[in-house]
């Protein structure tokens, strides 16, 4: 059961890791809605925006300003938040892989293994915080500014929606949760589970031997009255 837990934990530290940082990476944070009168698809990133062609279908991106420049204080906080999460998510999936029993590291230490995944898990939880929270801030934020412009009665010919992107960054963030989940709390209960079958034989097999050697090594003290008696015996 432990091993279960380890491969399906793996398994959601892995693409919450390749969630995020394509969802960081990529220029699909906010899209046109259905209801624009363009003829193009225009999407906007956190680090360019571009504009695809509906007729022949060329794409054209422009980048940002300079990481210097003044940009919106949406764009800065989610960039950094997303950045975060990506650092995180990677190195606790690195940690998760030491930590495998099928994995040749440590081999003879397994309770030092489980204290890896402990880590791991401990760390993929710490990552889902700031991408959950940019994603969702970021989609919160697109949200309100199309609401109050339709609740003014503003039409600029253009309207957004937060898109793949923003989605990607969600499910990535859930599922470094739901990994971390089972790292510290599922995986506390099968600690002890599966340890005796993973220490090596050897080493068992060389405490046994001592300790029945030091067993029959062992005679107890004899007490007057014991000796007495044998003294009597012997006459």
């Amino acid at each position: 059961m432990r091993d279960l837990l380890q491969y399906v934990a793996c398994f959601f530290a892995f693409f919450s890791t390749g969630f995020l940082i394509v969802a960081t990476w990529t220029d699909c944070w906010m899209v046109n809605a259905d209801d624009s009168l363009e003829v193009s698809t225009k999407c906007r990133g956190l680090w360019w925006e571009c504009v695809t062609n509906a007729f022949d279908g060329i794409r054209t991106c422009d980048e940002y300003d300079s990481i210097l420049a003044e940009h919106p204080l949406k764009l800065v906080v989610t960039r950094a938040l997303m950045i975060t999460a990506d650092i995180l998510s990677v190195f606790g999936f690195i940690t998760l892989l030491l930590g495998l029993d099928c994995v040749k590291f440590l081999p003879d230490e397994p309770y030092i293994k489980i204290r890896i995944c402990f880590v791991a898990g401990a760390t993929l939880l710490i990552a889902g915080a700031p991408g959950i929270i940019g994603s969702v801030w970021y989609a919160v934020d697109v949200y309100v500014e199309r609401s109050s412009l339709v609740l003014h009665n503003i039409f600029l010919g253009i309207q957004y929606k937060f898109g793949w992107s923003c989605w990607l960054g969600m499910a990535g963030s859930l599922s470094c949760f739901l990994a971390g989940a089972l790292l510290t709390c599922c995986l506390y209960l099968f600690k002890d589970v599966g340890l005796e079958r993973n220490y090596p034989y050897s080493m068992r097999k060389v405490y046994s031997t001592a300790a029945v050697s030091t067993a029959k090594s062992y005679m107890p003290p004899r007490t007057k009255t014991a000796k007495m008696y044998a003294v009597d015996t012997r006459v």
